[in-house]
């Protein structure tokens, strides 16, 4: 029994889980402001753009796909 037997996933799930967290990282920073320095203006186009209704949350969305993805695939039989 060598070292590699003692880890749970094989390499490709660790690169796969953190590129996964990588891309929900950066769904979650897309959605990020939007608010307004002066607290008596309302800038709608800036805080409801398309990038935080909809891209943003396709991102994390997709992040935690891939993380599921990363977790669920097998390891490569020998």
């Amino acid at each position: 029994m060598d070292n590699k037997d003692k880890f749970v996933f094989g390499n490709q799930n660790y690169k796969l889980i953190i590129l996964g967290f990588a891309i929900t990282l950066v769904g979650f920073f897309l959605m990020i402001g939007g608010g307004s320095e002066d607290p008596t203006q309302f800038d709608g186009d800036r805080l409801f753009s398309t990038v935080r209704i909809t891209i943003s949350p396709l991102l994390v969305i997709g992040g935690y796909g891939v993380v599921l993805y990363g977790i669920m695939k097998k390891r490569k039989a020998k």
